[in-house]
């Protein structure tokens, strides 16, 4: 997997953010670094929803958490709308922050337990007020009208008195009643029933149309993000292995690891299931050399370990890292040469 491949980068789209050789390392016991997240580089079109996707601890929170800047990078930069966030501090990244903003994996833990509803949403615009014309009490209103919840019946109430799905609604109001144009979503469904997440999945979609949002979305079950994704990022131990349409992803996968997870998907037909991935995610600590997924790839050779490999495209808008793909890599045109007169 690649740590400086840039092939799958889009120059020429209008971008809203984009992240280039994005590092984050914590440090370990015995003065070793945990490579969390290992030189990834990415892009989001405005308007677009990218689905961050891979096992737990692969890097997928810590991305974002990198990107909203709650984590500051060691290395890399984090451009949104064309300024680097990396290089804000003070004054210049708090007034940058309404632009993006978080929702957590659980809404019960993101709310404040002593504060009211109507407050918990409330609180952004008290932070930033004279933001936005009309009065507080208005937007608040049509905020939690807005996720389906009703501001008399239930303002004065306290997170306790909600479920995990009436939680997350509130959590969804409070990130957008600034206007964001960017909202990263932390896997904002996996704590709550199988009921609920179709209609918080629904109410994602509907507010990002409603409010022309951006979307990072990052979760590990591959049948919900492909619901929300116009892109796919698929993530392994620090780095990314595979990118492109979302569509062109699911039906012919093109790296291991994401055909694997592919595979892990339950299914209703007869069809026997495919065998589990085998074997155990390496340490972040002491990543394999060359692929870090070629100890538990069924396709790995000696070039795997000896060598990184590097992002090239396997068809239109869809790029993997891997020595031995799936799929057939496209050949890389030459440039013309044109010579002179």
């Amino acid at each position: 997997m690649s740590s400086d491949g840039h092939a799958h980068l889009r120059p020429d789209a209008d971008l809203l953010l984009e992240v280039r050789d994005l590092v984050v390392e914590f440090p370990a016991h015995g003065g070793n670094k945990v490579h969390a997240v290992s030189g990834i580089s990415f892009d989001v079109a405005r308007g677009e929803t990218l689905g961050f996707v891979g096992e737990s601890g692969c890097g997928k929170t810590t991305t974002g958490l990198a990107i909203m800047q709650l984590l500051r990078p060691n290395s890399g930069s984090v451009a949104l709308d064309g300024r680097n966030l990396v290089r804000l501090k003070g004054e210049p990244l708090r007034q940058a922050r309404p632009q993006f903003q978080m929702i957590f994996q659980d809404p019960l833990a993101s709310l404040n337990p002593r504060r009211r509803i109507r407050d918990v949403v409330a609180e952004p615009l008290d932070i930033w007020p004279g933001r936005h014309a009309g009065s507080q009490q208005e937007q608040v209103a049509e905020l939690m009208e807005a996720v389906g919840l009703d501001v008399d019946l239930m303002g004065s109430k306290k997170p306790k008195a909600f479920s995990g799905g009436q939680a997350q609604r509130i959590a969804i109001a409070r990130a957008l009643i600034l206007e964001p144009t960017l909202l990263v979503c932390d896997e904002p469904v996996a704590s709550l029933d199988v009921s609920v997440q179709g209609q918080i999945l629904n109410l994602l979609a509907s507010m990002k149309i409603r409010y022309g949002l951006t979307m990072l979305f990052i979760a590990h079950d591959l049948a919900v993000i492909k619901n929300v994704s116009d892109r796919l990022a698929v993530m392994y131990l620090g780095k990314l292995c595979e990118i492109g349409n979302a569509d062109d992803i699911y039906e012919r996968p093109a790296h291991h690891y994401t055909k694997a997870l592919l595979d892990s998907v339950p299914r209703l037909s007869t069809d026997v299931q495919p065998p589990p991935l085998g074997g155990e995610v390496p340490s972040p600590v002491n990543p394999p050399s060359g692929c870090r997924f070629r100890t538990r790839c069924p396709a790995a050779t000696e070039v795997c370990a000896a060598e990184e490999p590097h992002m090239r495209p396997v068809g239109d808008d869809h790029f993997v890292a891997c020595h031995h793909p799936l799929v057939e890599a496209t050949p890389i045109a030459a440039p013309v040469v044109v010579a002179s007169v």
